[in-house]
C-alpha cells in the first residue's frame, strides 16, 4: 500500500488510568436477575505487521502494547537474528488497518530472511502458522547451556506475583502473561497479550532490552506449554519454564532434547515436572509411585 493512500488510526479510546492494550466498549450485563448497561474494559486485538528492511514478513494478531519489546523478541525467538544488537526499530505506525513495525536488520540477515520468506498470518500469535515446510515449522533450538537451580518456594513466589501483576488481565479477563523471575522468585518483568506466544516474545524482548541474563532466573507463563512456547523459551536460552496449564507431547519432546526443564500445572499447591527435574530443588520428601495401567 502506498504511503499517501494509508489511513491513519484515530487516537485510542482507552479510559484514563486504564492498562495499555485495553479499550472501552458498552455492554448489557445481567447479574442476579438485574440488567446493567455500562462501559466495560476490553482487551484490544489488532493486526501487527513486521516489516524488515522495507519488505513485509509477517502479520500477527496481538495486543498493541510493548511493541518494541515484541519486535525484538519475535526477531530473536523466530531466528531472524541471533543478537539483540542486530535489531533496530525504525518506527511504529498506527494505521486504520492495524499497526506496522518497521525494523532494520543487517543485510545478510535480510537476505537469509528473504530465502525463507513465508506468510505467517497467525491467530493470536500462532508461531508456526503459514510455515511452508515442516523443517521451518518444527525448528530445533540448540541445547540450553544455563543450568540454574530453582527452589520450589521461589516458584510459588513468582506465580503469586504473576497473578498480582497482570494489570491488563485484571481489567479485561482476556490476556495471557509471561513473567521473568530471579532465582529467589522475585518477578522482574511481566508482559501481557491476547496471544500467549506474543506475551512470551514481548518478555524475551524486554529481557534483552533490560540486560537480564537467561542463566539468572526462570520463566512463568499463564498458558499451556505448547511446542511453540517451549521452542521460544529454549531459543532464548531459558533453562526453566513453568506453565500453569498442561504441556503438549511435542513440547515435552522438544524440552527433553533442548535441555529445558518443563514444569506444568504449576499452582500454589503443587506442580508436575516433565523434563530435566534436577533444576527444581526442595521437592517434597515423599513421592507417590506410578500406577500400572489396568
Amino acid at each position: 500500500m502506498r504511503d499517501d493512500a494509508r489511513h491513519h488510526r484515530p487516537p485510542t479510546d482507552r479510559p484514563t488510568g486504564a492498562a495499555a492494550g485495553s479499550a472501552r466498549r458498552p455492554v448489557d450485563r445481567w447479574r442476579g436477575g438485574t440488567l446493567q448497561r455500562l462501559d466495560d474494559h476490553i482487551a484490544e486485538e489488532v493486526p501487527v505487521a513486521f516489516v524488515y528492511n522495507d519488505a513485509p514478513f509477517a502479520v500477527m494478531m496481538a495486543t498493541p502494547a510493548d511493541l518494541e519489546d515484541f519486535a525484538l523478541g519475535f526477531a530473536l525467538s523466530e531466528g531472524i537474528v541471533e543478537r539483540a544488537g542486530d535489531v533496530q526499530v525504525e518506527g511504529v505506525e498506527h494505521l486504520l488497518e492495524g499497526i506496522e513495525i518497521r525494523i532494520r536488520i543487517p543485510d545478510a540477515r535480510a537476505e537469509a530472511l528473504d530465502r525463507r520468506r513465508r506468510s505467517m498470518s497467525g491467530r493470536s500469535g500462532c508461531g508456526v502458522c503459514g510455515s511452508e515446510l515442516l523443517e521451518a515449522a518444527l525448528r530445533r533450538p540448540d541445547p540450553v547451556q544455563a543450568d540454574p537451580r530453582v527452589d520450589t518456594t521461589a516458584l510459588r513466589t513468582a506465580l503469586q506475583a504473576l497473578r498480582r501483576m497482570q494489570a491488563l488481565n485484571a481489567e479485561t479477563g482476556a490476556t495471557h502473561a509471561a513473567g521473568w523471575a530471579a532465582l529467589d522468585g522475585r518477578l522482574h518483568l511481566v508482559r501481557e497479550d491476547v496471544g500467549r506466544h506474543n506475551a512470551l516474545d514481548k518478555l524475551i524482548g524486554a529481557m534483552h532490552a533490560a540486560g537480564h541474563d537467561a542463566a539468572d532466573g526462570f520463566l512463568v507463563v499463564t498458558s499451556r506449554a505448547s511446542y511453540e512456547m517451549a521452542m521460544k523459551a529454549a531459543s532464548a536460552g531459558i533453562a526453566v519454564m513453568a506453565a500453569i496449564s498442561a504441556p503438549t507431547a511435542l513440547a515435552i519432546s522438544l524440552a527433553e532434547r533442548a535441555r529445558l526443564t518443563l514444569i506444568g500445572f504449576a499452582r500454589d499447591d503443587g506442580h508436575a515436572v516433565y523434563t530435566h527435574p534436577h533444576r527444581l530443588v526442595a521437592a517434597p520428601a515423599t513421592t507417590a509411585g506410578r500406577s500400572s495401567p489396568a
